[in-house]
């Protein structure tokens, strides 16, 4: 969206008119490369990887930085983004991505436009409220925070900026969880008397022990805000690995599995209870203070949602169960099934429940980009989402049952065990900007 972007793709291809194919100038014709938007990349791990090569295939986006703590992660993507835009261009040679060390010197530059966050979650907000300072428009990855009042300043400033800001729980652009949904909304299952959800653990303090550093690897900068520690493959693997780190067992860094799958189908429980703006009211650990399964989180309209293996003895919950007084709905990715099975076969009525229908979860983020709506995984979806998971954890870890107030954001008459979790500390000097 700027002219700076079109400027940089031409020298950096070092390319005249005639040395480009006929296929990419009909679309220059199109879409010009002035409406291209600036992309930078932040976090160049496995997740962002498959953003960055879903974004290179994009023609109305250009990407011009990408960042990483690790040297070798960092110039390879680098290298991607050039290859590809040489290829495109048949010229050979592009010289147009800068590769960043700091995320602060990437959002600095006003020929980005948005950013896509894919970092270990202990510094998603960091990084995603320096972008929304700097009038960045924001795609970060879920589980969107690791603390409550992180998520709650994430929505604040991103309205304060008005910021398009798309959560990666990506669950919400899958037609099979949307079907569920609006089924569940529209009554076909009677009413709903609970929803079992299936993910794994809470997440546990970090006890790895110390390895030889990674080479390039700027460790202190990896840590960030989280306690100093010595350095560990299992936290940030040696090179360009194709795994998902473990960081996310670790509370210092993640939520475990209760926020990693939690923020996809604890996600989907809200969406299908309609709760998107709220969260529960009530949250009971399981009686079994070393149980990791059994917590209940009951919401204002009395539907308890219940972290299990199974929704009924000798019966799974793959994914997410919703259970009716007339009927079940059953939905995971790929799958979509109920009891009666007729239940999903009937196409919904013109007056019954229609949710939003996303063209792709990175292509809806683009899109509206553009119209300046709100995409389908909004801020405050995904901030409410994940602090069901973060209150889990709380209850899980404090093996205490407490109150929460959804729209005062906060916990009511709770133990000073629990309220503390409302937030981290955080060392310096990594501390909260205002924005």
């Amino acid at each position: 969206m700027n002219e700076i972007s079109r400027r940089t793709f031409v020298s950096g291809a070092a390319a005249l008119p005639l040395l480009l194919s006929n296929s990419v100038l009909a679309q220059e014709k199109k879409d010009p490369a002035s409406n291209r938007l600036g992309l930078g990349f932040i976090g160049m791990g496995t997740m962002n990887r498959g953003h960055l090569g879903f974004y290179l295939g994009q023609k109305d986006v250009q990407v011009l930085a990408v960042c990483d703590v690790d040297k070798t992660r960092r110039e390879a993507a680098k290298k991607s983004v050039e290859q590809k835009y040489a290829d495109a261009t048949k010229s050979g040679t592009y010289k147009g991505c800068t590769a960043y060390a700091d995320f602060r010197e990437l959002i600095a530059r006003k020929d980005i436009d948005a950013v896509v966050i894919a970092t270990p979650d202990h510094w998603h907000t960091l990084a995603s409220l320096e972008a929304i300072s700097a009038k960045k428009d924001v795609y970060c990855e879920k589980p969107l925070t690791l603390t409550i009042l992180e998520a709650k300043l994430l929505i604040d400033a991103s309205r304060k900026h008005e910021r398009v800001f798309q959560v990666g729980s990506q669950q919400r652009s899958s037609g099979e969880f949307r079907q569920a949904c609006e089924l569940v909304r529209s009554g076909r299952i009677g009413k709903l008397k609970a929803v079992y959800v299936n993910v794994g653990s809470p997440s546990k303090p970090c006890d790895l022990p110390e390895e030889k550093d990674e080479a390039g690897l700027d460790w202190d900068r990896w840590l960030g805000p989280a306690p100093k520690r010595a350095y560990n493959s299992i936290l940030s693997p040696r090179g360009v690995h194709t795994n998902f780190p473990n960081w996310r067992n670790y509370r210092e860094y993640s939520g475990g599995m209760m926020t990693d799958w939690g923020a996809h189908h604890f996600d989907i429980a809200q969406w299908g209870l309609g709760m998107d703006e709220a969260g529960p009211v009530e949250i009971i650990p399981p009686a079994d203070p070393k149980a990791e399964r059994g917590l209940k989180y009951i919401y204002s309209n009395g539907v308890p949602v219940i972290h299990a293996e199974e929704y009924e003895p000798g019966k799974k919950v793959n994914g997410v169960a919703f259970i009716g007084e007339t009927g079940k709905i059953f939905v995971n990715r790929g799958y979509l099934a109920s009891d009666p099975g007729d239940i999903i076969k009937e196409k919904l009525g013109e007056k019954e429940v229609h949710l939003y229908k996303s063209p792709g979860h990175q292509r809806d983020w683009l899109e509206c980009i553009r119209s300046r709506k709100k995409p389908i995984c909004d801020v405050e979806v995904g901030a409410r989402s994940v602090t069901v998971c973060h209150l889990g954890n709380i209850a899980y870890w404090t093996h205490q049952s407490f109150k929460w107030d959804p729209k005062a954001w906060k916990f009511v008459d709770a133990p000073a065990e629990v309220e503390k979790w409302l937030d981290r500390e955080r060392r310096d000097p990594w501390q909260l900007p205002k924005v």
